[in-house]
């Protein structure tokens, strides 16, 4: 593309001022406003409708797909089948035809061999009248339509040959994610093209290399400059594919420099409170009021524990592990040795169904030992709030567990040493950041999750973090049995369940709805109750019923009956998913399991197989399924690894959706794909790790711009090193 080679004029209108803003803010922090073709109202729709509020913004909207835009079509070959096509012609008539309502424009399109097609317009016919000029040879893109077995090109983007041959010269012409509204302002796929066009035409020569040499080398990647050219105007595939990967290692390589960066300040400048005291209170514990023996791999992780609250760095950890694989009695030894050094600990939630679990759970471990435990949410009284409150300044409270209550500003710790975060994912940034803030020294950080996290996505959405895995789940556990079932073994499993029951055994059904919905033809909740009363008929049957509609009282009476043993079935929607333990549960029924995800359905299977007994989950489905859903429900039965189900879910889904990546502050890809880039993302890592090995602080010469990188971001964003 000759108009973007290396140049030294300057083709946008005020070149003077935007030089001047160039070099004071720089080319990419450049506000969109400056750029040739953007007045103040297309400025504020681009800044509303697609957050680009700068040139750097307006260069990282990368195209969706392209359109290859080398093949002209003959009329007489237009089928049906085709997506888009490319005609050349001369325009021999053109007409208005209808009523005022219902008026269309209709121009006549004839190729080289003479053969006619119609190009039809129904919006803008006005304007679009005005520029069409019988005799004129064009160039017509579009999608083709069959109206009585004859094709004609509705809306159809239509330009001169003349003046085709002198803008967007590429063989794969970029389309741009657009909307309603920014096409009023004419800011469709061509309207974007124009302004990266004209953006690039004006600036190519300011994009500098913001990668080291070495990865440069290494990986033969192209330069940042002809790579942000190639991808939205690429001269062929294999620049195209250069590009992208050019594109893709640098978002990969900067997100794990700051995750690794950051992971260094935090041991350099945060020292840790000294956990050196083995002391009576896990020692006690663990003698005489351990409930179980611990696996090997929880005492790998409480010796990780161990070791990093005894090195005099503060401790950011994450430890991933199963459902069911003992995360909460290493989370209460963790507790416990903070205790025996002096220190209070707490524990957050983000549900007060999880919370309240945690506590009961923790108690009753307790309930032997002289170690007071308190639950602060928000259903927590007045009074018992402020008698809490006063407990925890004093000092007199030692462990505290909780929801997002805990980072109330009331609540105020005398001596904050261990900060456990369950689920971390359901939390922002900001919530995670006001409880780090609790103690005048940072606490030890201790991080948890039931969800198993591919490698790749805690590289990235963890990688400042050490990472422990609890892989075994306690002795005397069975594994699962996970079973694929179809309606018309609707009896069948009725029968089964009643085997279950007379055994001693509980019963979990679970559904996707609450209510009934027209656009959904499967069973919901309430008609699934009503099916189960009559087949489970009182008195010899108890069944429960629990949703998140129901009040918090109401919920709470139903699952403690369930837990007692008082009823037989609970019959619920996804609420269950988290928080609830009843050992004797053997059986979870999975209604319509084609409409869960998998690590939901994972999730829900982990509420039984807490027992010694063996359990079974039945995935209930109609015949008809999607290639997707076939496999989440093959996967579901071939396997209980949670580590395989969450690669297999990444695939299916991206990351977006899996970790909460969307608000976590951290993930935020415009072009790499987790789950393609495996190999991108450990190369990108690597190349990191032995930069900082050889310049932690990065004050060589040779990454200059990695430390302009820091210093640009510092200035612009929140402080990541106080944040874990």
């Amino acid at each position: 593309m000759g108009i973007f080679k290396e140049n030294t004029s300057q083709n946008g209108v005020g070149s003077l001022t935007i030089l001047a803003l160039v070099e004071r803010k720089g080319f990419f922090d450049t506000p969109i406003e400056f750029l040739k073709g953007v007045g103040p109202s297309k400025a504020d729709v681009l800044k509303k409708e697609l957050n680009i509020y700068t040139y750097g913004d307006l260069l990282r909207h990368y195209p969706f797909r392209y359109i290859d835009r080398t093949r002209f079509y003959r009329i007489g070959e237009i089928t049906p089948d085709l997506q888009y096509i490319q005609l050349k012609g001369i325009i021999v008539d053109k007409q208005l035809i209808g009523e005022q309502r219902r008026k269309r424009l209709v121009a006549t399109l004839q190729d080289e061999r003479g053969s006619h097609l119609e190009l039809v317009w129904f919006q803008g016919i006005k304007f679009i009248e005005k520029h069409i000029h019988i005799g004129k040879e064009y160039i017509a893109f579009g999608k083709p339509n069959f109206f009585n077995n004859k094709a004609n090109l509705p809306h159809p983007d239509l330009e001169l040959v003349s003046e085709a041959k002198k803008e967007f010269q590429t063989a794969l012409q970029p389309v741009y994610s657009s909307t309603e509204k920014l096409k009023l302002f004419f800011l469709d796929t061509k309207g974007i093209m124009r302004l990266v066009y004209n953006l690039l035409e004006q600036g190519a020569n300011f994009i500098d290399e913001d990668l080291p040499e070495a990865p440069l080398e290494q990986y033969k990647l192209m330069s940042r400059r002809d790579a942000l050219i190639q991808i939205h105007f690429p001269k062929d595939s294999k620049l195209l594919q250069r590009s992208q990967a050019r594109l893709k290692f640098e978002e990969l390589f900067f997100i794990q420099l700051r995750l690794l960066f950051n992971k260094q300040i935090k041991k350099r400048l945060h020292n840790g409170s000294l956990f050196s005291v083995v002391g009576d209170n896990f020692n006690g514990f663990y003698t005489n009021h351990l409930p179980f023996e611990l696996t090997g791999a929880q005492k790998r992780v409480i010796k990780e524990i161990r070791r990093d609250t005894n090195s005099g760095m503060q401790m950011n950890r994450l430890v991933q592990g199963d459902v069911g694989s003992g995360k909460t009695v290493v989370a209460l030894m963790s507790m416990l040795l903070a205790i025996d050094n002096g220190f209070q600990a707490c524990m957050m939630a983000p549900t007060e169904i999880l919370a309240t679990q945690h506590f009961h759970s923790i108690s009753m471990m307790l309930k032997d030992m002289p170690v007071k435990v308190e639950l602060l949410t928000g259903s927590t009284k007045k009074k018992q709030r402020e008698k809490l409150f006063e407990e925890l300044a004093n000092g007199e409270l030692k462990l505290l567990v909780g929801t997002h209550a805990l980072i109330e500003d009331k609540v105020q710790f005398q001596n904050l040493g261990l900060v456990i975060i369950d689920e971390q994912h359901r939390f922002g940034v900001e919530q995670r950041a006001k409880l780090w803030q609790k103690n005048s020294s940072p606490p030890h950080i201790l991080v948890m999750t039931a969800t198993p996290i591919p490698r790749t996505l805690a590289m990235t959405l963890y990688g400042d973090l050490d990472v422990s895995v609890i892989d075994e789940l306690p002795a005397g556990r069975k594994p699962i049995q996970t079973l694929h079932k179809f309606e018309n073994h609707r009896l069948r499993l009725h029968g089964f369940l009643k085997e279950e029951i007379a055994k001693g055994r509980q019963v979990y059904i679970v559904y996707p709805l609450i209510e009934e919905s027209e656009k959904m033809d499967y069973l919901d909740l309430m008609n699934g109750y009503e099916h189960i009363t009559k087949s489970f008929p009182q008195p010899q049957y108890q069944v429960s019923i629990v949703h998140g509609k129901m009040k918090a009282a109401e919920k709470d009476f139903e699952m403690n009956r369930f837990k007692n043993g008082e009823t037989h079935i609970m019959v619920a929607t996804t609420v269950i998913e988290v928080g609830v333990n009843v050992p004797n549960a053997s059986v979870m029924v999975i209604e319509n399991a084609e409409k869960f995800g998998l690590s939901q359905l994972h999730q829900l299977r982990g509420r039984v197989g807490r027992g010694a007994e063996q359990s079974f989950c039945i995935l209930m489905s109609s015949h008809k399924l999607s290639s997707e859903a076939k496999v989440r429900l093959d996967t579901m039965e071939r396997t209980n690894d949670g580590f395989e189900i969450s690669e297999v879910d990444l695939k299916l889904r991206g990351p977006g959706d899996l970790e909460g990546t969307q608000q976590s502050g951290v993930l935020d890809l415009r072009l790499a794909d987790l789950a393609k880039d495996q190999q991108i993302l450990i190369e990108a890592r690597r190349c990191v790790e032995q930069i900082l090995e050889e310049d932690p602080m990065l004050n060589m010469e040779k990454n200059k711009t990695l430390r302009i990188y820091f210093e640009k971001k510092s200035k612009r964003e929140i402080t990541w090193d106080k944040i874990s």
